[in-house]
């Protein structure tokens, strides 16, 4: 299903359509996270996107916080990591003004809060790596790194950034 998102028909309104995907999927772009500590949410320049790391805040909250292998499954680590792609998106789109305009997902990079014993970190991110295929086709074909670490701000048990880049435009040339 995905290999069909490759790009809005002509004539076909760009605002809507990884929107639209989303909700097929079943899933929203939340509201842009607010920032934890001084820095924003997503920074763009020329045709790319980097967010900052994106916790998995639901109306401004921790679902669940620990350690991955101890008070957190895989399984919800997995669903973690896609909170917090949907909050990277919604970072993305505040500074690009739409998600259309992303023409390749260049970079995932994840951070997992480990039990010492836990070793299936890239299984947790492709809980982001799945979604971001889902939404933009083969343009989701990414770089990405997975890596576990001791602790992450607030107890959060993952925390991702992306890198995207966007389509050239006259919006987009400095």
């Amino acid at each position: 299903m995905a290999d069909d998102v490759d790009g809005p028909a002509p004539g076909e309104a760009l605002a809507s359509r990884v929107r639209a995907r989303l909700s097929e999927l079943g899933r929203e772009l939340p509201t842009v996270a607010a920032p934890v500590a001084a820095y924003v949410p997503a920074v763009r320049t020329g045709r790319y996107v980097q967010t900052s790391g994106q916790l998995p805040f639901v109306d401004g909250a921790l679902p669940a916080t620990g350690k991955v292998g101890a008070e957190v499954s895989l399984e919800q680590a997995a669903e973690l990591a896609v909170l917090s792609c949907l909050n990277a998106l919604a970072a993305i789109e505040a500074v690009a003004g739409s998600l259309d305009r992303v023409v390749s997902v260049v970079k995932v990079t994840g951070y997992v809060a480990s039990a010492p014993d836990f070793t299936a970190q890239p299984a947790v991110i492709n809980g982001a790596s799945e979604l971001l295929g889902e939404v933009f086709g083969q343009a989701a074909a990414h770089s990405r790194a997975a890596v576990g670490v001791a602790v992450l701000p607030l107890d959060a048990p993952v925390e991702l950034d992306l890198l995207v880049e966007l389509a050239d435009d006259d919006a987009t040339r400095s």
